[in-house]
């Protein structure tokens, strides 16, 4: 199908709007099949994003401010998404040793568990995204780093 006729809409003002709109659906359509993911570990997409930064930065700690400027979703309160990922033993906060004003966040071994549990269930998941070869999903994230001025 095309994004006409998943979305009912016969022609788009230009090209530009076209992708645009094609870009958000194609989105949504991601963040659905992710969630549907994650609900089954009550996790939401963006606790599993701090996850991943923690992961990322183990065994060293990180900062509230450091992990909202690597999130995906620049809208989530990261403070409140660290008490919730805590309150699930998943994550454990302490106080900055160089700045008590600071509070370094550390994610816990059974926060690793779930990520390598969910890393085998990704996999599979991603396997709708095998309608691109990889050249095709590499030319595509170019495309995407290339519409944010991201490129190199």
């Amino acid at each position: 199908m095309s994004i006409e006729q998943d979305i009912q809409q016969k022609a788009f003002k230009s090209p530009y709007t076209k992708a645009v709109v094609n870009i958000m659906f194609t989105n949504n359509w991601l963040c659905t099949l992710q969630s549907d993911l994650l609900k089954r570990y009550d996790v939401t997409l963006q606790q599993y994003n701090v996850l991943r930064i923690l992961r990322g930065q183990h065994p060293n700690p990180i900062t509230v401010c450091g992990i909202i400027e690597r999130m995906l979703d620049k809208m989530s309160n990261a403070s409140r998404l660290v008490d919730k990922l805590i309150l699930k033993d998943l994550v454990i906060r302490k106080e900055c040793p160089h700045d008590r004003r600071q509070v370094d966040v550390i994610i816990t071994d059974k926060g690793l568990d779930l990520l390598a549990e969910l890393d085998n269930q990704q996999s599979e998941w991603e396997t709708a995204l095998h309608k691109l070869s990889p050249e095709e999903a590499l030319t595509l994230s170019h495309l995407l780093d290339k519409l944010r001025g991201s490129t190199e």
